[in-house]
This record gives structure tokens, sequence and C-alpha cells, in this order.
């Protein structure tokens, strides 16, 4: 008898998943909950109450998350004193959800302002390193447009000196 044929993406899933790693994961988890309102889906600890795996979702994406595991090599933003990596969230209202996300204890590191490629845009930190930009498009911006905006910007910071101060 064959076996029936599965989907090599899950229901429900996304091509691409971020799957993130930090020390104290059931307290980010909480805090995605609380700040992002995330749905916890799945979580599974092992018997020492270590997060060895869970699943939530902002909107329509899903996230995984676990604890950091030094034995495979598996650390979060703390351990590496920092991340290169920013997760990018697409929101009703940007102001509103960076407030809320404030307010449970994120930090902002870039305020949500209008961008010239068309978004309400900001950035921030959670409290375990991880780095987060919302923002809510506002308009649509062709590509000539968005060029002729970036090279404004360039042209505006070139001349203006490195060792220029206040």
């Amino acid at each position: 008898m064959s076996q029936p044929q599965v989907s090599a993406v899950p229901a429900g899933m996304h091509t691409v998943t971020p799957h993130l790693i930090c020390a104290e994961a059931k307290s980010a988890l909480e805090f995605y909950k609380k700040a992002f309102g995330a749905i916890e889906v799945s979580r599974l600890c092992s018997a020492e109450g270590q997060l060895i795996h869970a699943m939530f979702r902002i909107g329509d994406s899903a996230i995984m998350l676990a604890d950091e595991m030094p034995q495979w090599g598996s650390f979060g933003p703390r351990a590496l004193k920092g991340t290169p990596v920013v997760v990018h969230l697409y929101v009703d209202d940007a102001d509103a959800f960076a407030q809320r996300a404030v307010a449970a204890g994120a930090k902002v590191t870039m305020p949500v302002t209008d961008m010239f490629w068309g978004d309400r845009y900001g950035q921030l930190e959670d409290p375990f390193g991880h780095r987060w930009s919302v923002a809510t498009h506002k308009r649509d911006v062709t590509s000539e447009e968005m060029q002729a905006a970036a090279d404004a910007m360039s042209s505006a910071r070139s001349q203006c000196p490195a060792d220029a101060g206040p």
C-alpha cells in the first residue's frame, strides 16, 4: 500500500520561517504575546523545563522559538553580543504596535516615521536581544521614485563631512 503524498511545506506555513533562539525563551514567548499579540501554537519542553521548541503566530506568519543550547552551538543575541538579523512585521498601525511593544518592555532603536519607500516604519529591540522592524504601508512608490529619494538622501549625506559635529 502506498503512503499518502505529503506537502513539502505543511499547511499554514510559508517557505521561510524565522526560528529565534534566546536565553529565557519561555519568558520571550510571554513577551511576544503581550507586546506583539502573538498566538502560541505549540510548545515542547525538555524534562528539565528547557523550551526546546515553540511556534507562535503573528498575523498570518509563524515564528519558531527555542532556548539557547550551547552544547548544540545554538546561542541567542545576548550570548553573541547582538544580532545582524531584523525580523520585519507589517501591521495595521505601526505607531500603536510600537507603543504596545514599548509598554511591554521593548526598546525603540529607530522611532516610527514616514519613509521614502511608502511605509511608516520603525525598529525595536526586545528584552531578549532580538531586533524587529515594524511597518504600515501607506503609499505605493515606483522604483524610480524610490531610487530618486535614495539618491537625494545619499547626496545630502555625502555633502556632510564625517567629522562635522553639532
